[in-house]
């Protein structure tokens, strides 16, 4: 996760909301991103769907078996409904996102048994370090 909020706090440096994602299998790095939303236009570009559309070229399969997803922010709905359709059998996730949160803080869809995949999910790693990078970047950008 440590390595996932540096690639965030990169983010930040780039005037991208700054939340990143590293998808794993076997201690290897398959696909990471962050979010690119204000650099590509796109109101999908977010860090994991950018992660699984890398992941996918790279490995030419849709379906990402023993895989763990890192995050430093609880994915939105669109993104955990990509997680739910990829079959990312596990999710590590730094913050709760309040406003936004599909992994159990407004809705969870992750763990939702009317799908046909559920994920197992963790929360609050290195939470602490993901909220101050957030909260420094939002304030910032209201100074300015």
């Amino acid at each position: 996760m440590g390595q996932t909020i540096e690639l965030a706090r990169q983010a930040g440096e780039k005037g991208e909301v700054p939340v990143a994602a590293m998808l794993i299998k076997e201690d290897m790095l398959i696909a990471e991103a962050h979010n690119m939303r204000e650099q590509h236009g796109n109101p999908i570009a977010h860090a994991e769907m950018l992660a699984i559309q890398a992941a996918a070229e790279k490995i030419g399969n849709w379906r990402f078996v023993d895989t763990t997803l890192y995050v430093t922010l609880e994915p939105c709905s669109m993104c955990a409904g990509a997680i739910v359709l990829a079959r990312i059998p596990r999710v590590v996730y730094a913050t709760a996102d309040p406003k936004s949160g599909a992994a159990g803080t407004l809705y969870n869809i992750l763990q939702d048994e009317r799908l046909n995949h559920r994920v197992e999910l963790v929360s609050g790693v290195l939470a602490e370090d993901s909220s101050t990078l957030l909260k420094s970047f939002f304030q910032q950008r209201r100074r300015k």
